[in-house]
């Protein structure tokens, strides 16, 4: 409130607050939309975020359908560009090439960066002990799963695990074998990296005669003859047309393209942990660096029952109660 005289009179007026802020958002997708992985996370982000006025621009580096280093490294340049241009308050990346290709660039730098879905150490981009940089890691519900595919079916003793060789699931690949030790009841006699789609299929033959399941950990870089990436899509109707074993992944959208089950992880609440933490930076004025790196927790159980019906087996009751049943295998593109 302001006093003022005007003679012998007082004058009052009543100082206006200032308005709220509208803050600037820039969200960088490793991938693209409608992808639900993506899509959630970025909706939970939101949801965090509810009653902040924020401006938000998303690009999308669609690395998913576009694989090759020519195509990330200039997508790259162009979020960078618009950071460098736009000057968001914020940014919010999700899925490790937003970090390779944009995040990695601006470590300690005045702009804070809040990252979900990250699959790699964070050391490997520099983010450890940065002043600018936070998020929550992506941590796959692996040895949860196989011990859920182990109450159904205990007769599992031997295990594949095939997947591409996209930079975002190869690291988990490696901490499955570093701590493979866990899981002394199953043995893990193949580790399979494939680059072609050929070597997919060869793999997946193999696995019909060498092992009881297997983990497909992703297929979305899997290149045809012609050098281009052939659609996860198709690849999953190959893969349920042609073996006769469980097979297991822990994502929410492969459970629904046929996968048989897992303990998935949840995008939604990946990116509603980003949005609080980008919160905590922009309302509560706190430093990036004084809020921990850490992963989500919760995993949902996922069971495919037209999978476990395709492949004959028998799954008690208790199991489809406690987890969420899917009733038909999604055919077509992925949203």
């Amino acid at each position: 409130m302001l006093l003022g005289v005007t003679g012998n009179a007082f004058s009052v007026e009543l100082a206006q607050d200032p308005a709220p802020k509208r803050f600037k958002i820039l969200h960088v997708m490793s991938y693209h939309s409608p992808w639900k992985w993506t899509d959630n996370q970025f909706i939970g982000f939101k949801e965090a975020l509810r009653g902040v006025d924020v401006e938000y621009k998303v690009l999308q580096m669609d690395t998913k359908r576009n694989s090759s280093m020519g195509w990330k490294e200039e997508i790259g340049r162009k979020a960078r560009n618009l950071i460098d241009t736009w000057k968001p308050d914020l940014v919010y990346t999700n899925d490790d090439n937003a970090q390779i290709y944009v995040t990695k660039h601006y470590v300690n730098s005045d702009i804070p960066f809040v990252f979900s879905g990250v699959n790699a150490s964070p050391e490997k981009y520099g983010f450890v002990g940065s002043k600018n940089v936070t998020g929550v890691l992506e941590r796959p519900h692996w040895a949860e799963t196989i011990r859920f595919l182990k109450k159904i079916d205990p007769s599992i003793k031997r295990m594949g695990v095939v997947l591409d060789n996209s930079p975002t699931f190869v690291p988990i690949m490696q901490e499955m074998q570093r701590n493979a030790h866990f899981l002394p009841e199953i043995e893990f006699v193949s580790w399979d990296v494939c680059d072609t789609y050929k070597q997919f299929k060869s793999t997946v033959i193999k696995y019909q005669d060498t092992v009881d399941a297997y983990v497909l950990l992703s297929a979305f870089t899997l290149k045809n003859e012609s050098g281009n990436n052939v659609p996860y899509e198709e690849v999953y109707e190959w893969n349920n047309n042609n073996s006769r074993l469980p097979d297991v992944s822990f994502w929410k959208d492969r459970i629904h393209h046929g996968n048989m089950l897992g303990i998935t992880v949840s995008a939604h609440q990946q990116g509603y942990a980003a949005g609080k933490l980008a919160r905590e930076i922009l309302i509560e004025g706190k430093a990036p660096s004084s809020l921990p790196i850490a992963p989500s927790r919760t995993g949902n159980p996922m069971i495919n029952l037209a999978r476990v019906k395709k492949l004959g087996i028998s799954v008690d009751v208790s199991h489809l109660l406690a987890a969420e049943v899917i009733k038909e295998i999604k055919i077509g593109t992925a949203d």
